[in-house]
């Protein structure tokens, strides 16, 4: 163990001061609806929060397409940043920013014509129905700002600088937080709003968070030599391709796990307001350890980019595994808390005892899958990072789509295996993922380093 640990400390040591601004920054998106949540829960009662679950199941799986797709920018400006072509960060920048907002715009046009549409079909409770469309107004128009924000988001991270969108994830997280209490309960002479006053909340913290992401790039004198090919009136179409080239596998990768979380919750809701409301506790709790991993992988992406646009293929592969060692070892911890505190954490967000029971069955076995999902976003944003997409974007088909939810609905539906049988599905698609992502690291760093000796 010391002669491992010694071998891989450097990169132990980079890796996590480059991921650590990330993970807090990720974590931003998750606590934004994870404080909607929390307020709901405890000042609007266990219908509204149902409605939450709802929403944000529907929403996560668009605002998962957009994020994916802001991502195809990270590997592109951490290659050229490697290989010292500051200009064409510029490039890649003016591009993303368009990119981004027309994609913003064409998920908002889906979200209204779309989701706001088919969510009376979907077999669920009326008042929750009810409850549920304002929410997703308000969010359906904040996908817009979100993408802007992204944009610069991922440049500056691509860049290794990372601590500015974080601390403007934290600022923009109390600010939602505090408007999300005035509005739902009704504060300051404004009349209670209920489950819409989060919807509301959440819109203007985007709004902001994106002009002040795009005031720090503009305003910022270290960007200068990267920003002096930035124009929004010469888009080319090269550039554009090559962004959506990853951006649109991994809005994919994204997708496929968002749907079989969304289409899991879809089917809880056939069984009622309490499953469904104890579900979105219970995701809610595993979402926010899913983001700091994401935020690992996003700095695994990083680092693998740089290396493999300078060619150091041992650094890269050394770098990568350390990042699977911070990652197993952080979920091992967060699956421990959530198997030992089990029965006190559903409290966080309600106090409703039925919900709080199989809210806490949920979480012995979020704390088990924990492990598997940390494995296969950091493996995703490896692969990423060398611009392997197109392989990892079957794989995370297969695991979804093919193995986790039909195996939920079997073990759910089919042997009345209830909201446990649907989790312990979704269990097996993590598993199946991370098995697959790891042996495809495996088997693309073995024939970079056999082309690396070639050479």
């Amino acid at each position: 163990m010391k002669k491992l640990y010694a071998k891989y400390k450097p990169h132990y040591n980079s890796n996590l001061q480059l991921a650590i601004p990330v993970v807090i920054s990720q974590l931003g998106h998750t606590l934004v609806h994870t404080a909607d949540s929390i307020i709901v829960g405890h000042f609007a009662g266990t219908v509204q929060l149902a409605a939450v679950s709802l929403v944000n199941s529907l929403f996560i799986i668009v605002m998962l397409l957009g994020i994916g797709i802001s991502y195809g920018l990270t590997p592109l400006i951490a290659q050229e940043n490697g290989k010292k072509a500051y200009h064409e960060c510029g490039k890649l920048l003016s591009n993303s920013v368009a990119v981004n907002m027309v994609t913003g715009i064409v998920l908002y046009i889906i979200i209204y014509f779309g989701l706001l549409l088919i969510i009376d079909d979907l077999d669920q409770s009326p008042e929750v129905v009810a409850y549920a469309k304002p929410y997703l107004k308000y969010l359906g128009i904040s996908i817009i700002p979100l993408m802007i924000f992204n944009a610069f988001k991922q440049f500056t991270e691509g860049l290794g600088f990372t601590k500015q969108a974080m601390m403007i994830t934290i600022f923009g997280n109390i600010i939602n937080v505090c408007l999300g209490i005035i509005f739902v309960k009704g504060m300051f002479g404004i009349e209670p709003m209920g489950v819409k006053g989060v919807g509301l909340s959440t819109l203007i913290d985007r709004i902001l968070m994106a002009f002040a992401m795009g005031f720090f790039v503009f305003r910022s004198t270290r960007f200068k030599v990267y920003l002096e090919t930035f124009s929004l009136r010469r888009i080319n179409k090269l550039i554009t391709v090559r962004i959506l080239k990853i951006g649109a596998p991994v809005a994919l990768q994204y997708a496929f796990e968002a749907i079989a979380f969304s289409g899991a919750a879809i089917l809880i809701g056939t069984m009622g307001a309490i499953p469904q409301a104890a579900h979105q506790v219970a995701i809610s709790m595993a979402s926010i350890t899913y983001m700091m991993a994401s935020g690992i992988s996003a700095a695994a992406t990083i680092k693998t980019g740089n290396n493999y646009g300078s060619k150091d293929f041992n650094q890269l592969r050394l770098s990568a595994i350390s990042n699977y060692h911070i990652v197993l070892a952080f979920m091992t911890l967060m699956a421990i808390i959530f198997i030992v505190f089990n029965q006190y954490l559903p409290f966080i967000y309600t106090k409703d005892r039925a919900v709080v029971m199989v809210a806490s069955q949920l979480l012995i076995i979020a704390g088990f899958f924990q492990l598997f999902d940390g494995a296969q976003v950091v493996g995703l944003g490896i692969l990423r990072g060398m611009g392997d997409v197109n392989i990892p974007t079957i794989i995370t088909f297969l695991a979804y789509a093919v193995v986790g939810l039909p195996v939920g609905y079997y073990l759910g539906i089919t042997l009345q295996m209830g909201v446990n049988g649907i989790w312990f599905g979704l269990t097996l698609g993590l598993l199946v993922s991370a098995v697959l992502l790891l042996l495809r690291f495996y088997y693309f760093t073995k024939k970079l380093e056999r082309i690396s000796v070639e050479i």
